[in-house]
């Protein structure tokens, strides 16, 4: 038995006992970020061909974290890259590629305990902060794009006032709950053990604050009106289920456009040729042909 077999095994022995005891067993591997992803061959060339940098954020525990940052090309638009649990922003290298063929300027980073940066614990707040320094730094974007977690970081910065001319969410969380549930899955828990773990993430780590799962949830806080949304998600997705994306399709109602795709799963529907033309074309649509797309149809629901 591996040693991650034998730590869900006692998680699971223990919640049998008491919800609140596997909560509590459960509650370190859940906060950490865990072995940091490489950087993919294919994507060497672009990774060390940016121009870094840092960013000093407060972290979880305000002492201060520094972010390394990415920057690629000199075109007048912006567009900021968020990457995903476990990543880092050598995932988004062969869209990167794309935006720089076509003019575009690029920026991303690597969060807290992903990539280059240090630590071993990451928050959907520590992306905010990043993003939200970041565009103090530039100024408006053209578009952020996320993936994932990052996703779901970009949705609630363009909520919270980060001006963007338009999102685009990969594999996108809706709340943060899916990734109790998700990692609640893999460990085998039970669901009054998943709502332990939950109450108790949230008074370990966002103690005095709001409920975060309520605070930084993109389906009851969506988009401002009229902030067009393009959606992509694979509807095999192991680890965020596709009902995500359609909630905040949902949520967000006719600026939102849902291109769901089949066997690319999590992390490949980010490089697949199908997601990096839909995006593409998104990115380089004018204001205008956005806004009257959005006046004129329903959510858009398409499928490769």
């Amino acid at each position: 038995m591996s040693a991650a077999s034998a730590i869900a095994t006692g998680v699971r022995a223990a919640a049998r006992v008491s919800p609140d005891l596997g909560a509590a067993l459960a509650l370190p591997l859940f906060r950490r970020v865990g072995k940091r992803a490489p950087v993919v061959a294919t994507d060497l060339a672009t990774h060390r061909a940016a121009r870094r940098g840092t960013v000093r954020i407060p972290g979880i525990r305000g002492t201060g974290v520094d972010v390394v940052t990415y920057e690629w090309g000199a075109g007048e638009r912006t567009v900021l890259l968020a990457h995903g649990w476990q990543s880092r922003a050598s995932m988004f290298a062969p869209l990167v590629r794309e935006l720089r063929s076509e003019g575009f300027r690029v920026i991303a980073f690597d969060g807290p305990a992903n990539g280059d940066s240090p630590g071993r614990h990451t928050y959907v707040v520590d992306h905010l902060d990043v993003i939200g320094e970041l565009t103090r730094r530039e100024g408006a974007w053209h578009a952020i794009v996320g993936h994932s977690f990052g996703s779901l970081a970009a949705l609630m910065a363009v909520h919270g006032g980060v001006t963007a001319t338009r999102v685009v969410g990969i594999a996108s969380a809706a709340d943060p709950r899916v990734f109790v549930d998700g990692f609640g899955t893999m460990l085998g828990l039970d669901t009054p053990t998943r709502d332990a773990l939950a109450a108790r993430y949230a008074a370990r780590d966002f103690s005095g604050q709001p409920d975060p799962f309520e605070r930084y949830s993109a389906v009851r806080h969506p988009l401002p009106a009229g902030t067009p949304l393009l959606l992509v998600h694979d509807r095999g997705d192991l680890r965020i289920p596709f009902v995500e994306s359609e909630r905040l399709v949902a949520a967000n109602g006719g600026r939102a456009r849902l291109l769901a795709t089949e066997g690319l799963s999590h992390n490949r529907v980010l490089r697949a040729d199908s997601t990096l033309d839909a995006v593409m074309e998104f990115l380089l649509a004018s204001d205008a042909s956005l806004a009257e797309s959005e006046s004129e149809s329903e959510p858009t629901r398409a499928a490769v």
